[in-house]
């Protein structure tokens, strides 16, 4: 056999579709400004600034943990807050992807339990509830059953990161490669000093035993190339291929083979992710859901808690039995995707947030982190009959054309007049409607992925190098309408200054302050919003009032705007949704009695 890999991404890993994603992920997520200041605040002491600086709301008190659980809990659980590293939290936090940079919705991530499980008290983060709202994280203290009962489309998901201290716990962030199975040796696909492996460098047969990262390599190349018997075998994963009572799912036949032939799973993770968790005393049968498929993973053999035995893999046909075992993390059984980007030369081990850099290749030099907002430069475009060069200056694309010539095009569009070349760009650059040549499209999904991610030193920084305050996205939303993303004290005044439209809509007919409310913003923004003059008498594309929305999303914080709503414009809004909102009322009265 050969020790070449297929094109694409490690069987486990990054999917190569995944790959620019996550590369944005890395470089806009967690911000370089709040991993400096989040660690400053920690390594002084103060864990609650800590949290700050990294977007975490902190939802408990420890004198009432104290209080209800004693003094051992609240003493051990004080420690942990104190080496609690949130910005390393965020940068492994599991993402949607699909394209999405955000934070996988819904989950609870168990980072520790005080006292025997399932009641006890545990310190874990509640992730955002929406994909595209605010990506604050909650710290919670409070049981967390890892099972959860099995209900469509509602509740959240539970993640153990019990065992996985790495992950979070600055004391523990350099055991990151024992995590990773890789110990004191090499890690897979990499020499000691951190470069990828050539192809003629992976293993050509089956390694011997004293060689953990060569082994992992060899089950990999298997599974790439489609022997999956052979890799189970080779992982210590035993496969059990009952046949399932439905030959068929989702329109196609399944079979038990099929469903484990899936490049989804890092094969080489799943034991010790699997052992790891039932040894912490988190069970010892987990599930995962591979696309479509939904596989079980059960710790067998003599001894079922402890690390050397085998696990067993079965798929399994119906949700309501899978959701009888606890979910498996994705640490446990998806490849790093630092590893990946660096393997694909996507990022440098510089590029790493440092306590990651540290743990995976400390002989990489000092990591420097995220990168931040790169300077705008000149991008050529197709003008006329030549090339011109422009950039991003001053509010507006800077181009060579004269003023006069610069207002007569823009004449001509307010007119509705085709324009072409540096002032269709210009055109493109401000209302996100329109193509642009890539540098400029580069930077302008760079501003609204520094913006999604609340990261608003960076969006201050681009207005004052010259973005304009007027940009918007191809849904049409401006500065405006994504300040619930972002801290708003700052900005606001600043956009109103410029003479930003209060009023202005996006693509769904929302104004700045409907955009607020539907997506989750603060109370303190709504009352900012109101006290600049946002009008309350506006309904969207669904025809929802304000008051409906927050209806809608149960927004409790907002019920004094709800009743000036209904005071001030009684039966604004859409029949039809007061008609289902009551039925959907009275549906839980009865399941309630």
């Amino acid at each position: 056999m050969s020790g070449a890999l297929p094109a694409g991404a490690l069987p486990g890993g990054v999917l190569p579709e995944d790959a620019s994603t996550w590369q944005r992920i890395r470089r806009h997520a967690v911000p370089g400004w709040m991993i400096e200041r989040a660690t400053a605040h920690r390594l002084a002491g103060d864990w609650r600034a800590a949290c700050a600086a990294a977007a975490v709301d902190i939802r408990f008190d420890p004198a009432d943990i104290a209080a209800r659980h004693g003094s051992a809990v609240a003493e051990a659980l004080e420690e942990d807050l104190r080496h609690l590293a949130p910005d390393l939290l965020r940068w492994h936090l599991p993402r949607g992807l699909g394209g999405r940079t955000t934070i996988a919705t819904d989950l609870r991530i168990l980072l520790a339990a005080y006292g025997p499980r399932p009641d006890a008290p545990t310190l874990c983060v509640a992730t955002p509830a929406m994909t595209e709202g605010p990506q604050r994280l909650r710290l919670l203290c409070e049981p967390v059953r890892p099972v959860q009962p099995y209900v469509p489309y509602t509740g959240f998901a539970v993640e153990d990161w019990s065992a996985a201290r790495p992950l979070w716990d600055a004391r523990r962030a350099g055991a990151l490669r024992a995590l990773l199975g890789a110990d004191d040796g090499r890690l897979p696909f990499f020499r000691a000093d951190g470069t990828p492996l050539g192809p003629d460098e992976l293993p050509h047969a089956e390694p011997g035993p004293g060689d953990p990262a060569a082994t992992a390599e060899w089950v990999t190349l298997l599974q790439a190339r489609g022997d999956h018997a052979e890799a189970y075998a080779a992982a210590g994963i035993e496969r059990d291929l009952t046949a399932p009572e439905r030959t068929r799912a989702y329109g196609r036949p399944v079979t038990p083979e099929s469903v484990l032939a899936t490049n989804a799973l890092d094969l080489t993770r799943l034991r010790s992710g699997v052992r790891g968790l039932a040894a912490a005393g988190a069970g010892g049968a987990f599930r995962v859901h591979s696309p479509y498929r939904i596989i079980r993973l059960d710790a067998v053999g003599e001894a079922p808690h402890g690390p050397d035995g085998p696990i067993r893999a079965r798929y399994v046909e119906q949700r309501e039995e899978a959701a009888r075992v606890a979910r498996l993390p994705e640490y446990a059984w998806k490849r790093l995707p630092d590893l990946e980007l660096v393997r694909l030369g996507r990022i440098t081990p510089r590029e790493l947030h440092p306590l990651v850099a540290g743990a995976l290749f400390p002989a990489a030099g000092p990591a420097v982190g995220p990168p931040g907002p790169a300077r705008s430069k000149p991008v050529r475009v197709r003008c006329g009959g030549g090339w011109h060069e422009v950039r991003s200056r001053g509010g507006l694309l800077e181009m060579p054309h004269t003023p006069e010539e610069q207002q007569r095009e823009r004449a001509l569009r307010a007119f509705g007049g085709a324009v072409s070349g540096c002032f269709a760009v210009e055109a493109t650059w401000i209302t996100g409607e329109g193509r642009l040549p890539r540098a400029l499209r580069a930077e302008h999904r760079e501003f609204f992925l520094r913006a999604q991610h609340g990261d608003t030193p960076a969006v201050l920084a681009l207005l004052d190098a010259g973005v304009s305050p007027r940009i918007r996205d191809g849904r049409r939303r401006g500065l405006l309408h994504l300040l619930h993303l972002l801290d708003h004290e700052p900005l606001l005044p600043r956009l109103l200054a410029a003479g930003l439209d209060l009023e202005s809509k996006d693509a769904n007919q929302r104004t700045p302050l409907q955009s607020a409310v539907h997506w989750g913003g603060s109370a303190e923004l709504v009352w900012a919003l109101l006290a600049a003059g946002s009008r309350i008498d506006v309904i969207d594309e669904m025809e929802l009032s304000l008051a409906q929305e927050i209806r809608r999303y149960k927004r409790s914080d907002l019920a004094f705007l709800r009743r000036r709503v209904d005071e001030e414009f009684p039966g604004i809004g859409a029949d039809w949704w007061d008609e289902y909102v009551q039925d959907r009322d009275e549906q839980d009265e009865d399941d309630d009695a």
